[in-house]
């Protein structure tokens, strides 16, 4: 079985995050990893390749820095991996996003399943699988806990707040997974090692037929208009306890419609 996992390289949560002149996201200053939603696709991937036979192609979107993303992936275990790197795709949004995805798929080959993480961390969107469904012309099983592939069909539950479906489509298909669906492998020194051999290709939108005009900043169906800093965090109030402490507590949440 031939998967392929579409993943994120994404600005590290514990960094500074912040916006560029052109109010797009500096990630150039900050430190990046790959989306950790990313890694249960990968490893739900790679427990689907080693419980039969196949291969896991990793791919991604992005900057130059982005290739620390496929090389987390080829060092859990992945086979080989695809950046699509273009200086227009800066700024894109999910629509064009999906767009460059479903080429790099559609070039790569005929995959039996198409694997994702539930969303990214940085954009926390969810629909960029639905999109790439769509322009693959695929059939969809997202937001799956569970996933199990046999005689030609995918099976998931998707857990919602009240009720869980079962939900069942033949292949090929595309699947996004939750963070309930494993527990994502750490590398393993022979895996690093074993990474740096690995074939990684590098596409530009030209090796995809994408014009530079449907993605950027320019094509962009949303924007970011302004942003500002983040306010210092003010020092707290303490409340002396001389016999009122409750009362006070209480006035406090109030005043500040808590309660």
């Amino acid at each position: 079985m031939n998967i392929v996992v579409c993943v994120k390289y994404v600005p590290d949560a514990q960094g500074d995050r912040t916006f560029n002149e052109d109010n797009t996201t500096d990630r150039a200053n900050v430190d990046g990893l790959l989306s950790e939603l990313d890694e249960y696709a990968v490893e739900a991937a790679l427990k689907i390749v080693e419980a039969g036979e196949g291969e896991v192609t990793v791919v991604t979107v992005g900057p130059e820095q982005a290739a620390d993303a496929l090389k987390k992936a080829l060092q859990m275990g992945a086979d080989k991996a695809v950046h699509v790197s273009d200086e227009a795709i800066h700024g894109s949004d999910a629509v064009a996003t999906s767009l460059v995805l479903a080429e790099a798929v559609k070039k790569i080959g005929s995959p039996d399943l198409v694997l994702t993480g539930l969303s990214s961390t940085d954009g926390t969107m969810s629909v960029v699988p639905a999109m790439l469904a769509e322009r693959l012309g695929l059939p969809q099983v997202t937001q799956v806990s569970t996933l199990e592939v046999a005689d030609g069909t995918v099976k998931g539950r998707r857990d919602g707040d009240a009720v869980s479906e079962s939900l069942e489509a033949s292949l090929p298909a595309l699947v996004s997974v939750t963070d309930q669906i494993n527990e994502p492998r750490y590398p393993s020194f022979k895996g690093i090692m074993a990474a740096k051999k690995k074939p990684v290709e590098t596409w530009s939108l030209a090796d995809l037929g994408v014009d530079a005009g449907q993605v950027g900043l320019d094509a962009a169906w949303t924007k970011v208009e302004s942003f500002a800093q983040r306010p210092p965090r003010e020092q707290g109030e303490i409340v002396t306890d001389e016999g009122d402490g409750g009362t006070k507590l209480a006035e406090f949440l109030a005043a500040q419609k808590f309660v």
